[in-house]
This record gives structure tokens, C-alpha cells and sequence, in this order.
């Protein structure tokens, strides 16, 4: 490690290593420091029982040659390396509702998407197409989602305080097809009272597009935005914590890590939540006002997740991801839940392994659940790098809640328990914990349609060498996040100069 660099990057989620890249093909000399054992943030993968599962890429889209995170990972150099396997193109997603026997699917396509549900809802034909050029003009509205050059974020202001539950009121009364159309909105965290239309858009689009999963996982990313990174002179260490930053007057100068080195640089990008930035900074680096602001937005809700490892050929692969609710009212109210009626819906998802068609190997099972659930523990710690013992009472919390599941999966799925193996959990403290997101927030904060800008964060601190990358920005997800990053290196090479380049590279 040098005692200098032209940019160091805190953090090496996918935000953070996608503006390394950007900025070490650019000539400039990057550091990334990663506190965990893990490269990736978000990207990071685990193994139980040696069997390979996602901690938040569950699956991509945008992927075919020409869509949107295709061009931005050819730019990158990773997409003709990366291993994929497409989903169902009928069903890439399925919608489920206790005591209804029909899977209402998501397809692949515009057309097929919207004659599959057509299928189910064929006095609905109108309302279902209008709602596909809905989503296709709502992403029209945001020129970098199609790497347009454009000075703002977004050109349609409007969008951001249409209501997605406000629009499917206005194109359609049949209640179950609302449910159906949002039914998805696990990928979001969708709330009726405040979630724009937009967030639902960009969230669905790409994968209506394409849909595929990562084989052996999302990690593979990471490592090829590494590789890539270490071919342009960048430099990237893991177990390296920043805790401070460094001043020389009023001029920010360098990182200090835990071990006490300290790192200077000319430009500083933060990929860790800007609640935790601004906290390493002190309360004098910046306005009150700017402070009180961001730690005012509201996170977003936390999951409990399990992890079941299966019997080998005990239970058969489903290339398709299942949204599943106790009633098709319960789509929106999910994070509503009480102690009683938990889990009120929940997200099936399985990982793709070269040679997978008929058997699964595993199954991750996502469901919301509130920070406070965990508070008794919330003064403890625990990573690979840290361990800190949770105790009994945590351990009893965890299998409580992963039995209260399997009943549920149970009615779904009659045969499961026969087939399982092991079965494994993560709460908001692991999501906090290791990705470092406040209060476990499954993906940043909260996109308000009352309170538009209020969630809106600019790449630009109030320190003129400081900027933020990641979910937080404007949206989450592998699309999202790629797209915050390339907004945080517009600020400092600028926009057209990189989407050009961008363009250009897909254009060869």
C-alpha cells in the first residue's frame, strides 16, 4: 500500500469497485479498502454445507446484448466472462396467494409478459398493455437507465410523486391483477402510501427485458471487477476498517484504518452508508442542517432469511423465483405484520450451478422483518473478521422464527422437510453487520412519493473532495448501484466525456 493515491474508495460493494474501475481505466491511481473478510458488499456469497448461497444477488436482468447493464458491463470487461444461467422465459417470476391454485407469471418480453397474464386476466388486455408502456416511458424518463448524456438524473419530475399504487388504481379495479403487477415488490421493499412509480419501474424493467441467475453466485462479479481493476493499476484490500478520517485544517487529506495507518489521497469516494460516513466525520465537518437531513431519512425494512441446503435429487429445481402471500391483500401490508400473522409473504429463490436442471441444491427463502425484532442483541457484533457470540437467546430467537417458516413453506411446498438437510438464518444484525447498512435495511432509503427530494442524495458532499456511491444514492439493486457509480465518477471526469466511452466500447 502506498502512502498516496489520486482516489481511495471506502468500501468495496459494487458501487465502490465499479467507480474504481471507472476511474483506474481513467488513468488515476485507486485504492479500495474493504473492512470485511469479503470483497463485494452486496455481491458477497457464503457456504453452508458446502453449498454456495447469495447474501443479495439473487438474480440480474438487462443482460441481453444491447439492454442497459449488458452495455455498462461490457464497458467493465466482465460481461463476456460472466457465468449465467437464464431464467424461465414463460416465468422468470411467479406470483402465489394462499388458497389460490393459480401461478400468475412474470414472463420475459413485453409481448409475452403481458399475453401470459392476458391468460389469466383476459377482461384485462387493455390495462395490461398500458401498464407495460407505463414502465417502458417511466424509464424513457431516466437518461442514464439507457446511458443517455443527459445533465439530470431524471426529466420528468412528475413521476417522482406518482404513487405506484395511485397509477394501478387508475388503469384497472380488479384487485387481484394490482396485486399480481406488484407482486414482485419484495425487489423493492414496496410501501401502498409512498413508493413512486418509479422505483417499481426501474426495479421490474430490466428483468422483464432478461432475467438470469449468477452460476455458483453473484460473487463471480466482484472478483472479475477486481481482476479487471488490478489490470488498470488499482489496488483493492480486504480486513483494512476505516474508522476516521484525516484533516489538514479544513481540507480532507486521508483515511485512517483501524490498525492506525493512515491512507491520504486527493479524492475520497464513500461506497459505506452516508449515515455512517457523515458520523467518521465529526460534527464539525459539516452544516448541522446537511447532517440532520440524511440522518433523518428513513431505511428501509430488514429481512430474516433462511438458507436450506437439500438432500441431493430430494427436491426439484425451480428456474423461476416465487413471491408468495397469505392473501393477494396482503402484497402491500406485508411489513405490516404482527407477531401473529408473520411471515405475511415471502421470496423463494434458488441458486444456479453449472449442470443444475432438475434437482436443487439449496433454496433461499426472504421474508420482512423489523429492526426492533432484534434489539436485544443490537449492542453485539459479528462478522468473519469480528466474532462476537450472540448468545442462546439469539440462537432460540433464529430457530423460532426459521420454524414459523417451514410451516408456512409447508403449505406450499407439503414434501420439504424430507428433503432438508440443514437449514441456516440470517436476521437484520447479520445484513447490518456485514454489508454495514443501517438497522439492516435491505436496500438504503426509503423513496417517499409524498417527500420526493427528500430521500434524493447528491454523488457531491458538502466537502468538495468527498463523494457518495452506492444504493443509497438514488436506487439499489446490481442496476441501480452500477448507475450511482457511474453518476459518482460523472462528477469527477464528467458525464458525456464517460458516456461516451461507454457507448463507444458497445459499439465496436
Amino acid at each position: 500500500m502506498k502512502e498516496k493515491y489520486d482516489v481511495v474508495i471506502i468500501g468495496s460493494g459494487l458501487g465502490g469497485l465499479v467507480s474504481a474501475n471507472i476511474l483506474a481505466r481513467e488513468g488515476r491511481s485507486v485504492c479500495v479498502l474493504e473492512k470485511n473478510n469479503q470483497y463485494g458488499g452486496n455481491l458477497q456469497i457464503f457456504a453452508r454445507d458446502k453449498t454456495i448461497f447469495d447474501t443479495g444477488v439473487h438474480y440480474i436482468g438487462g443482460l441481453e446484448k444491447g439492454q442497459n447493464l449488458y452495455q455498462y458491463f461490457k464497458y467493465l470487461g466482465i460481461m463476456d466472462d460472466l457465468k449465467l444461467k437464464k431464467l424461465d422465459i414463460d416465468k422468470f417470476d411467479v406470483i402465489t396467494f394462499e388458497g389460490d391454485e393459480i401461478e400468475y407469471p412474470h414472463a420475459q418480453g413485453y409481448d409475452n409478459f403481458a399475453n401470459k397474464l392476458i391468460e389469466q386476466f383476459p377482461d384485462e388486455a387493455k390495462a395490461i398493455r398500458i401498464y407495460c408502456n407505463k414502465l417502458i416511458e417511466t424509464c424513457n424518463s431516466f437518461p442514464l437507465y439507457n446511458l443517455q448524456p443527459r445533465s439530470v438524473f431524471y426529466e420528468n419530475t412528475e413521476l417522482l410523486s406518482l404513487k405506484i399504487s395511485d397509477y394501478l388504481d387508475s388503469i384497472t379495479t380488479n384487485e387481484k391483477l394490482k396485486s399480481v403487477l406488484a407482486g414482485s415488490n419484495f425487489l423493492y421493499a414496496g410501501d401502498k402510501d409512498k413508493t413512486p412509480l418509479y422505483v417499481h419501474a426501474l426495479s421490474v424493467n430490466s428483468y422483464i427485458q432478461s432475467s438470469y441467475r449468477c452460476i455458483n453466485g453473484g460473487g463471480q462479479i466482484a472478483k472479475l471487477l477486481i481482476k479487471k481493476l488490478r489490470e488498470f493499476g488499482g489496488e483493492v484490500y480486504k480486513r483494512r476498517e476505516v474508522t476516521q478520517f484525516g484533516f489538514e485544517g479544513d481540507k480532507l487529506t486521508s483515511v485512517i484504518i483501524k490498525k492506525g495507518t493512515e491512507v491520504h489521497a486527493d479524492l475520497f469516494i464513500s461506497n459505506i452508508e452516508p449515515k455512517h460516513t457523515i458520523k467518521m466525520l465529526g460534527d464539525n465537518r459539516l452544516r448541522k442542517s446537511y447532517v440532520n437531513r440524511i440522518n433523518n431519512i428513513e431505511s428501509i425494512i430488514s429481512a430474516f432469511s433462511i438458507y436450506i441446503v437439500f438432500k441431493p435429487q430430494s427436491f426439484p429445481y425451480l428456474n423461476y423465483n416465487n413471491y408468495h402471500f397469505k392473501d393477494y391483500k396482503k402484497v402491500w401490508t406485508a411489513q405490516e405484520y404482527t407477531q401473529e400473522s408473520w411471515p405475511e409473504g415471502y421470496w423463494v429463490s434458488m441458486s444456479a450451478k453449472k449442470g443444475i436442471n432438475k434437482w436443487a441444491e439449496n433454496m433461499t427463502v426472504i421474508s420482512y422483518m423489523n429492526f426492533d425484532e432484534v434489539k436485544p442483541w443490537e449492542n453485539t457484533f459479528n462478522t468473519i473478521v469480528d466474532k462476537n457470540d450472540r448468545g442462546e437467546s439469539y440462537e432460540n430467537f433464529k430457530a423460532g422464527k426459521i420454524e414459523i417458516i417451514l410451516v408456512e413453506l409447508e403449505k406450499k411446498f407439503p414434501n420439504i422437510r424430507e428433503c432438508i438437510q440443514s437449514v441456516h438464518a440470517s436476521t437484520p444484525l447479520s445484513y447490518r453487520d456485514y454489508i454495514g447498512v443501517n438497522r439492516g435495511s435491505m436496500y438504503g432509503y426509503v423513496k417517499d412519493a409524498n417527500s420526493p427530494m427528500k430521500s434524493f442524495l447528491s454523488p457531491k458532499t458538502k466537502l468538495k473532495n468527498l463523494f457518495f456511491t452506492g444504493q443509497s444514492l438514488n436506487m439499489h439493486g446490481v442496476l441501480g448501484v452500477t448507475i450511482s457509480a457511474v453518476l459518482t465518477c460523472s462528477e469527477i471526469i464528467g458525464r458525456e466525456n464517460l458516456l461516451e466511452k461507454i457507448v463507444r466500447v458497445n459499439q465496436e
